[in-house]
């Protein structure tokens, strides 16, 4: 029997896990991915004051966090399609914002939890309650396990939330294509010149390109169009941008690998549930929304707030999961909210006007 389970290796799952092992409570996390290094964790966060890095400092890891930022990466500027700065905003080195790379945060938070803690390669089937609040746990590998408490921490298409919602997430009419260019100096230095120091947005309503400059010499973009998800499937990309300056448009076609699409899914503003016994849930499993900025962040948060919860009354662990669920609805309502005002800002009608006029104070 283990205590505490959780379903999803993410950065709100480990931030659970390690804030519920500093207060000594038991738990197991459970990924489907065969090693921690499996696939890429994607690209730079600037985690915020009030949520991410308050969770790192409930976690305990604030100072890890401060070693892994990437300086300078906080300055912002707008081009138009011809590459002309519109308005720019350079980093003014405080740490309101700071950028990391997600799979940075990531290490810090496994490096901080026990050997073992992890069970890797358990990709979930299916979880199957058995009364008084505990459940069965079935992976693709033929394994089994039974907990007290299951958080699932398992993302969009979680596999934990059929035990509490009926609720599936919807397109949400937009879709990124991931691209990366390395070596950008050298190789790439009219598209490094445009994109400069921080994070870049070229935009017209309804697509276009938001860069970040990584570190290790990497241009990280996203290619954004607002299209049917059907559409992708023989839509011509670059076409889509034919007229706009070459330094933009070499950010998705030199690419050495194909890009990687990523189709946006949301949940509703006000997704809620019943308290279900033993089971809970968190970041893009409880509230997954449109990308305002807030998602890593907010997931994070969950997992800090469930584990003081949990390690508050650990004697009554359902009154725990109550008021965490509380507090999360009413949070993740209004930065769902807070979401789709910033897509409508970025890649809505005013486009890029609207957010030059952000940038201008």
């Amino acid at each position: 029997m283990t205590p505490i389970s959780i379903v999803g290796a993410g950065l709100g799952g480990l931030t659970l896990a390690r804030v519920l092992h500093r207060h000594g409570i038991p738990v197991t996390v459970y990924d489907a991915e065969a090693t921690a290094g499996a696939r890429s964790q994607g690209g730079q966060l600037d985690l915020h004051e009030h949520n991410g890095q308050r969770a790192l400092e409930i976690a305990g890891l604030t100072g890890e966090f401060r070693s892994i930022i990437h300086r300078g990466g906080g300055a912002q500027r707008v081009l138009d399609r011809q590459g002309r700065v519109l308005a720019e905003i350079p980093d003014d080195g405080s740490l309101t914002r700071p950028e990391a790379l997600r799979g940075d945060i990531r290490r810090i938070l496994l490096d901080s939890l026990p050997a073992g803690t992890v069970r890797w390669g358990r990709k979930l089937v299916s979880a199957m309650p058995l009364g008084r609040g505990r459940h069965e746990l079935t992976f693709a590998d033929g394994s089994t396990a039974t907990t007290d408490v299951l958080v699932g921490a398992d993302g969009t298409w979680s596999r934990v939330r059929p035990l509490l919602s009926d609720e599936k997430p919807v397109y949400a009419g937009m879709s990124y294509l991931d691209t990366y260019l390395h070596d950008v100096d050298v190789r790439h230095p009219a598209s490094a010149e445009a994109v400069g120091a921080g994070a870049m947005y070229a935009l017209v309503p309804g697509k276009g390109f938001l860069a970040h400059r990584e570190v290790g010499d990497v241009i990280h973009t996203y290619v954004v169009l607002s299209r049917p998800v059907e559409w992708f499937a023989g839509g011509d990309v670059a076409a889509e941008f034919a007229g706009w300056a070459p330094e933009l448009t070499a950010l998705l076609t030199d690419a050495p690998e194909a890009p990687v699409r990523r189709s946006i899914y949301q949940l509703p503003d006000a997704h809620r549930w019943a308290r279900v016994p033993g089971v809970t849930l968190l970041g893009d499993a409880a509230h997954v929304t449109v990308p305002g900025g807030e998602g890593a962040n907010t997931a994070m948060l969950d997992g800090a707030e469930l584990g003081l919860a949990i390690a508050a009354d650990p004697g009554d662990t359902e009154a725990a999961l109550a008021t965490f669920e509380e507090a999360m609805f009413r949070r993740s309502e209004a930065e769902a909210t807070a979401a789709r005002d910033t897509v409508e800002l970025i890649f809505g009608s005013g486009a890029p006007d609207a957010l030059v006029k952000l940038f201008a104070g």
